[in-house]
């Protein structure tokens, strides 16, 4: 039985699915490392890229740091 959860659901990380994306996000909007993650190598990789990616897009914030 493996693992990682990309893996066990046959899915592959993308920028689209933010949902998962959050899971692998600290509350401070860091990227989970891969002993935290439980994530095999692979999609640690395509993971950093995705949730990047979905940054970039403004999908995702990129810290949790508001002004008020």
């Amino acid at each position: 039985m493996t693992k990682c959860f990309f893996c066990q659901h046959k899915v592959e990380p993308s920028f689209k699915d933010i949902d998962n994306l959050e899971k692998f996000i600290t509350p401070r909007k860091k990227i989970l490392a891969a002993d935290k993650s439980d994530v095999c190598a692979k999609h640690q990789r395509k993971l950093a890229k995705q949730i990047k990616y979905a940054r970039y897009l403004s999908l995702i914030p990129y810290t949790s740091y508001q002004n008020i």
